[in-house]
């Protein structure tokens, strides 16, 4: 089993058209098809069905994917650290991030590790925390900021606390004030006050949600489903009120009124996650230090 035979395959079962698959790779129909052709007989079974204009994967084939995907990926990976220069002046990371981390942690850190080490290619992915884990577990991430405890356990990956956020009420300046008026507010403060909430599968929505049904209520949603520009951006427009992390706050307070919650108030932990099985490259390690200095 080649590795160029892995490429062909998964880019036939992601095309799921031969003619196209050998566009995206770069090599003659016929070489690819007959690579597809060698790789099945090595494997003893058929990887696709074939049906004029109709190329779905066999079971074999739906089995053999993310393995393909993983070992492709692990691959890649290898290459690249081999390419790396001893002082880190070739190279590439792929971090993981949730969007609030994006605007809120990142930027300082990436603008000292990219004045360092400006040729390392630093690649960003933004995604809630359950697809950054799925990502790590593939193998197309290096390293991920995640939100603790994880969407479900996974044994495949490390995970080390990287720091303790408070949550706050953001609202518009010209809106009425959240609980009165008073300089901190509670979470029971936010019942019947209408809320700007994040999309689903956004971590930031589940810890909401959930903080206030603990406080007995459901809460009231003016608008739902965005982002967290989006989310900043309606809450300026004076849809109503948000609960967000105090560094994004403090990144966008411009045009918000922030309010703290009471103490034990809201806090969410952040933990750097790499897989346990393959050390992170090397410029992604140093990528980790410096998150983990900071």
């Amino acid at each position: 089993m080649q590795l160029q035979q892995l490429q062909y395959f998964v880019a036939v079962a992601e095309t799921r058209h031969f003619t196209r698959a050998a566009e995206v790779v770069h090599v003659a129909q016929p070489s690819l098809s007959q690579q597809i052709k060698a790789l099945e007989r090595e494997l003893g079974a058929d990887l696709f069905l074939r049906a004029r204009g109709n190329i779905t994967l066999t079971d074999a084939g739906e089995a053999l994917l993310p393995l393909a995907r993983r070992i492709l990926a692990d691959a890649d990976t290898a290459r690249h650290e081999v390419l790396e220069l001893v002082q880190l002046r070739r190279g590439r990371v792929r971090l993981g991030a949730t969007p609030s981390l994006c605007t809120g942690l990142l930027p300082d850190v990436l603008r000292a590790f990219h004045d360092r080490y400006p040729g390392i290619q630093l690649m960003i992915e933004e995604g809630g925390s359950h697809d950054l884990v799925r990502q790590l577990a593939r193998g197309a991430l290096d390293l991920a900021l995640v939100v603790l405890p994880l969407p479900t356990a996974s044994p495949s990956l490390t995970t080390v606390e990287l720091l303790r956020e408070d949550l706050v009420v953001v609202s518009s300046p010209e809106s009425h004030r959240p609980g009165g008026g008073r300089r901190a507010v509670r979470v029971a403060d936010l019942e019947g006050e209408r809320l700007v909430m994040f999309r689903h599968g956004y971590d930031l929505r589940e810890l909401t949600v959930a903080a206030c049904r603990a406080e007995g209520f459901e809460p009231d949603f003016a608008v739902e489903g965005g982002e967290m520009d989006a989310v900043l951006g309606f809450v300026r427009a004076g849809l109503g009120m948000a609960v967000v992390p105090r560094m994004v706050a403090a990144r966008s307070g411009r045009g918000l009124r922030v309010t703290p919650l009471v103490r034990p108030g809201l806090h969410r932990t952040i933990a750097l996650a790499h897989r346990s099985d393959v050390a992170p490259p090397r410029a992604a390690r140093e990528l980790q230090r410096m998150l983990l200095e900071r």
